[in-house]
Parts: structure tokens; C-alpha cells; sequence
């Protein structure tokens, strides 16, 4: 793997391989696989009618001192009860980011409480959390404006209406894996990326949006892909199984074009078609820095994304406490070497069926048939992750619904 020496933020970069070095450093921190973090979407509706507009002021005065500073620059952005940080998409769908913790029972029932605390604050406001991957009732409408997300709007206009959808009408579970020893990274790396598809399809709960069927298992999965493929594309492939992911990573990275410039104006959208590469290359009227680099990594939005640890993002927003499941299934799948070696076999036929998964879900039946076998395997490893007796029982029972509805569509 690349190494570097740690460099200063505001260093200024000017080669590829100086960059390359940085992005090695921050985006594949290496050891034991230890620690998991979740971080939870979803729409907000008005409690009385679902279809109404909720607006930033709202918002606001029910988050109250939890608000981020994107809908109140005075806020102190306090932190919930037990640690996890509040944030408010462009659409004004809420976020619940948990600290990693060493204990998948203890993510869970921390976690838990967290959202509990959240869905109480809307509550008290005539609000309450939606339960899909996609708005069902609404259109994409911007609630929450900032230059960042002026300019994430202009740039995804360019090629069609899929970014706007995404960014106003879309919500997401995002589990969050070490990365895992050196040795272990390569497998686990394209293990959590082939199981993406089929894990699409069994957990996709996104098929109606503003208020008719959609025609799609997951219309969040089907707006991400719509993008840009050099920003929210896969960046593992089943057509280059072997590739070291630092060097995949890094060419991502490179080739994809700037879709934020930041400086004092409100204006931030870059020139069309300007690539991190074209901007170390003298592109821009000034050269990127490492901080520079690190704010294009954020706006990077592939289906697993390095950020020292492994942000799995395939995933919709779940119903209720459903969003246990496939946090407990993914976390089982990575447990160890030879469960993820075996997790990549079962999935890899399947793993370039991205578009497939989003269409059809569990419908396909090579993703049924794949989902069905990867559930089992996570039934098999569940114990490993030490659940107390009631939530491994519920927790099972809860695989063992997606796994039949996934032998279903494999008939």
C-alpha cells in the first residue's frame, strides 16, 4: 500500500503521486475490525398530512439546540444523549450519525435511544420520520440552501433531474465497517462492494415517490446511479476483481470532475468538465491543496466511499427498527477473513447488477437467488457478533422474513 508522511492541510499539492499518498493515508486507515457506525436518513413529514411542505424555520425550532449550523449559524450543534450528531439534508431530511463503537449491541441500543430523542423532538412539533428510502408523497422541493449545495445543484442539473431528486426527496442507511488488516483489506474491499446489489434488492424499500409508483424496488438507488457515474459509480468491479483498492481508489478520486470550488463568494460551482487531475495539472488559477482534496473527497458519492473506515451507502432507509437488519447482516458478512471470502463468491456473478437491483429488487432472480444465499451466511455468522438473547432472536427473525421473501422471487 502507498504511505505517505502526514501532511499539513493547508500543503499545496502538485503531483499526482504526492496526492496519491494523502489519499492512501486518510482513506485506508488499516487494523483489527473492530469498531461500526451507522448513520440514519430519513424524509420528515407533517405528522397530520404527510404531503405537506415542512420548511427550514420549522425544522429549526423542533431540532432546537441539536440544529446543525446549516439551518441555524448560531446553533451549538449539540450532540444527542448518547453522542450521536444531528444534521439536516438539502430536502430537509434528517440525519443521526453514530460514534463507531466496539459492540454491534451496544450500536444498537445506543442508537436506538438516539432516535428515539430525535423522533420525540419532531413529535412535540407536529413532525415525525419517514420510513422509506424515497419521499412517497412529495416532489423534491430545497429546504436547506448553502453554497455548497447551490453548486451540487447546478452541476447535477447539467445531465438531468436525478440529482435533485436525490438530494431533496432521498434518505439512507450508511453502515459504517473498518477497514481491517492489510492483508484482509483487498477481500474485504470487494466483498462489501459485490454484495451491494443483491443487498439492494433485498432491502429496497423506495418504489413509490410524490405520490405514485415509481416502477423501480429502489428509486434512491435509481437516482444515485443517474448521477454521474465518475462520482457516484462503484468504484470496485467485478471486471478488475484483483485492482489494489488504494490505486482504484486514487484514480476515482482523480478523474472525477470538481463539483464545489470554494472561496468567499456564494457562487461555487466549478467550470464544467474540470477534474482533480486538470486542477494538479494547472487547470484552475491556483494550485489544490491537501484541504482542497480532502473537501473533493466529501463530494464523492460511489456506493462504498473510504473515509479511513468503509461507508457502505448502497443501502435505503429502513422501517421502524428494520435498520438493525442489514446493519447486523453486513456486519456478519465482515466478521471475519473467511465469511467475507465467501460473502465475494456467492455475490460476485451478480455484482455488476446495480441497475438491476434498483429496477427489479428481489424480482431478478439471479439477485433473489444471491440474496437468499448471502442471508443464510449471515444467519450462520450472526452468533459471532454476540447479541444478547432477545435482540439475536428478533434480530433473526428479521432475516429469516428477507431471506423468505428472497426465495420467493428466486422461484
Amino acid at each position: 500500500m502507498v504511505t505517505s508522511p502526514e501532511l499539513d492541510r493547508t500543503t499545496v499539492l502538485r503531483e499526482e503521486s504526492t496526492a496519491a499518498g494523502h489519499l492512501a493515508r486518510i482513506c485506508f486507515k488499516t487494523g483489527p475490525p473492530v469498531l461500526t457506525g451507522v448513520e440514519l436518513e430519513w424524509t420528515v413529514h407533517d405528522a397530520a398530512d404527510p404531503a405537506r411542505p415542512v420548511d427550514r424555520e420549522r425544522l429549526r425550532a423542533a431540532l432546537g439546540p441539536h440544529s446543525p449550523v446549516t439551518l441555524d449559524d448560531t446553533s451549538p450543534a449539540a450532540p444527542l444523549r448518547h453522542g450521536s450528531s444531528v444534521t439536516v439534508e438539502p430536502g430537509g431530511q434528517v440525519e443521526v450519525s453514530t460514534p463507531p463503537r466496539p459492540s454491534v449491541a451496544a450500536l444498537i441500543q445506543a442508537t436506538e435511544a438516539d432516535i428515539a430523542e430525535v423522533g420525540a423532538l419532531l413529535d412535540r412539533a407536529g413532525l415525525m420520520l419517514g420510513s422509506t428510502g424515497i419521499d412517497p408523497w412529495r416532489p423534491p422541493r430545497p429546504v436547506v440552501e448553502t453554497p455548497r449545495y447551490r453548486a451540487m445543484r447546478c452541476v447535477f442539473d447539467r445531465r438531468g433531474p436525478a440529482g435533485r431528486t436525490m438530494m431533496y426527496s432521498t434518505a439512507g442507511l450508511q453502515v459504517c465497517l473498518d477497514v481491517g488488516e492489510p492483508a484482509e483489506l483487498a477481500d474485504r474491499w470487494a466483498a462489501v462492494h459485490a454484495v451491494g446489489p443483491p443487498l439492494v434488492a433485498a432491502f429496497a424499500t423506495a418504489d413509490r415517490h410524490a405520490g405514485r409508483r415509481t416502477r423501480w424496488a429502489s428509486a434512491r438507488m435509481a437516482a444515485w446511479l443517474s448521477i454521474d457515474p465518475a462520482r457516484t459509480g462503484p468504484v470496485w468491479s467485478p471486471y478488475r476483481p484483483d485492482e489494489d483498492p488504494v490505486a482504484a481508489w486514487t484514480r476515482y478520486v482523480l478523474a472525477a470532475p470538481l463539483l464545489c470550488l470554494r472561496h468567499d463568494g456564494p457562487d461555487w460551482t466549478p467550470p464544467p468538465g474540470v477534474t482533480f487531475a486538470d486542477w494538479l495539472h494547472g487547470a484552475l488559477p491556483r494550485p489544490p491543496t491537501t484541504d482542497d482534496l480532502d473537501y473533493h473527497v466529501s463530494t464523492l458519492f460511489p456506493p462504498v466511499r473510504p473515509r479511513g473506515y468503509l461507508e457502505v451507502r448502497y443501502l435505503d432507509a429502513q422501517p421502524g427498527r428494520d435498520w438493525t437488519l442489514p446493519l447486523a447482516v453486513l456486519t456478519a458478512l465482515l466478521r471475519g477473513p473467511e465469511t467475507a471470502r465467501a460473502a465475494r463468491a456467492i455475490a460476485t456473478p451478480v455484482a455488476d447488477r446495480w441497475h438491476a437491483a434498483a429496477r427489479y429488487g428481489l424480482a431478478d432472480p439471479p439477485l433473489a437467488a444471491a440474496a437468499a444465499a448471502l442471508l443464510d451466511l449471515a444467519l450462520t455468522a450472526l452468533p459471532e457478533l454476540d447479541l444478547p438473547a432477545g435482540m439475536h432472536d428478533e434480530t433473526s427473525r428479521g432475516i429469516r422474513r428477507r431471506r423468505t421473501a428472497a426465495e420467493r422471487g428466486h422461484r
